[in-house]
């Protein structure tokens, strides 16, 4: 059974998961079209940060970003050996869950352009494709999207 919990993303399994991550995205795209936060950015007070334990083993990372008149999705990576657990629409549940709660009105990501799995996961959690937002450039390697909450 999969269960999730906000955590601290220096926890060595979820900073490991992390760090694959960031790895996994320097691989794939260009430094200018990488968006993820660092270990120690994960940590501010404006951050929500969660594990999806199977058993203690952490599996599974996720972030809410609370901009004030939004939520943004962070951090979002699984293990590959729990690919298809379910433990990433966990975590992206708990991120809505927890953005309700503290009244935000919409989520809103950004994800690479060729991460189809992560794009499937969105779309079947009610996600829709939108422009860029906030700080973010229009880039070719990005894809935007958000949900309302309200």
């Amino acid at each position: 059974m999969i269960r999730v919990t906000e955590g601290d993303p220096r926890h060595p399994e979820a900073e490991a998961l992390l760090k694959a991550s960031h790895a996994l995205m320097q691989e794939l795209f260009p430094a200018e079209a990488n968006h993820f936060l660092s270990v120690d950015a994960l940590c501010a007070p404006e951050i929500s940060f969660f594990h999806a334990l199977k058993g203690e083993t952490v599996i599974g990372t996720g972030a809410l970003a609370n901009k004030g008149d939004y939520g943004e999705v962070k951090s979002m990576f699984t293990a590959s050996e729990a690919r298809g657990t379910g433990a990433a629409g966990a975590i992206l549940q708990a991120i809505e869950t927890k953005a309700r709660a503290m009244g935000l009105p919409v989520l809103r990501l950004e994800t690479g352009d060729t991460l189809h799995a992560a794009h499937r996961l969105y779309e079947r959690h009610g996600f829709t494709y939108r422009g860029p937002f906030g700080e973010y450039l229009d880039d070719p390697t990005s894809l935007f999207m958000e949900k309302p909450l309200t």
